[in-house]
């Protein structure tokens, strides 16, 4: 599966009755899929994943392969209790979704073996990416394992744990080979992209795409300058409080013309005076790639 480009991870949108906003959902994912990013990843994290009943998960999937047609891969968010996972990914599958972002169980920490097991029964259905972060800290032998159950393509690290994933990273090319897939799925990774650059892995999720894909293009392609002046304090206002990371991006698309309602619970949607400083933070970037 070719994963290359900026990774899009879109986001979940509700209307006023709190449901599902279909029709904004393929407008949010038609205008991300203009600015070419490497795959659509519906219904994961920044698509608020936790806070999405089966039905409509389901239907989140069906809306972004109807909108993207075959043009980029869609891979789906599975995830929490093992029968839970197993729907989703079936959902996912009769969709027509190219893989699976697995997200973490839920509560129960088991062994390697156990997780393995875990990974394996999802795995049966579409491709999986795992996704380190939370209760999964894998080792680095774990992960070589891992990557021999039939299915598993990849490692999504949301730990940042440096150490550990660059021995991961060696031990996977030494006893699998180049084709497993790595990438950098701290929040807002364009400010970490540097370190794990140096690990050797080149991809990354980016929320910014959802909401100033120009911006998140223009970082991709060497605009340097955006570190420091867009990302930085982006990455500081994000971590005042908990769960902004979700926060940010549907604030940053309401700001740009795109109502896809508030956040659910129990995140909580931004302050006045962040959403202000989110804008002029947006404001610089804008300026910055248009200079």
């Amino acid at each position: 599966m070719d994963l290359s480009g900026v990774l899009f991870f879109p986001v979940t949108p509700f209307d006023a009755e709190g449901a599902l906003a279909e029709d904004v959902l393929a407008e949010h994912i038609g205008k991300g899929l203009a600015n070419d990013p490497g795959a659509v990843f519906v219904a994961c994290g920044t698509g608020e994943f936790s806070a999405l009943s089966q039905g409509e998960h389901a239907r989140a999937v069906e809306v972004a392969t109807d909108t993207v047609q075959g043009r980029v891969p869609v891979l789906a968010g599975a995830g929490g209790p093992l029968g839970a996972a197993l729907e989703q990914a079936r959902a996912a599958r009769a969709a027509g979704a190219d893989g699976l972002l697995l997200m973490p169980p839920y509560l129960a920490q088991g062994t390697g073996a156990g997780f393995t097991a875990y990974v394996r029964a999802v795995a049966a259905e579409l491709p999986v990416i795992i996704y380190q972060r939370g209760s999964v800290v894998l080792d680095p032998e774990t992960v070589v394992a891992l990557a021999r159950v039939p299915g598993v393509i990849g490692l999504k690290d949301g730990l940042g744990d440096v150490d550990r994933l660059q021995r991961t990273v060696l031990a996977v090319r030494r006893e699998i080979g180049p084709g497993f897939t790595f990438f950098n799925g701290l929040p807002t990774a364009e400010l970490t992209m540097p370190a794990y650059r140096a690990l050797g892995i080149e991809l990354y999720s980016s929320a910014v795409f959802a909401f100033a894909p120009e911006i998140a293009v223009a970082y991709f392609n060497g605009h340097d300058r955006l570190l420091e002046e867009f990302y930085a304090p982006l990455v500081e206002l994000r971590s005042r409080v908990p769960g902004y990371a979700v926060s940010l991006v549907k604030a940053g698309l309401r700001l740009r013309g795109l109502d896809v309602g508030p956040v659910r619970a129990p995140l909580t949607d931004l302050t006045p005076e962040h959403l202000r400083e989110l804008d002029e933070l947006i404001g610089t970037g804008l300026r910055l790639v248009s200079a």
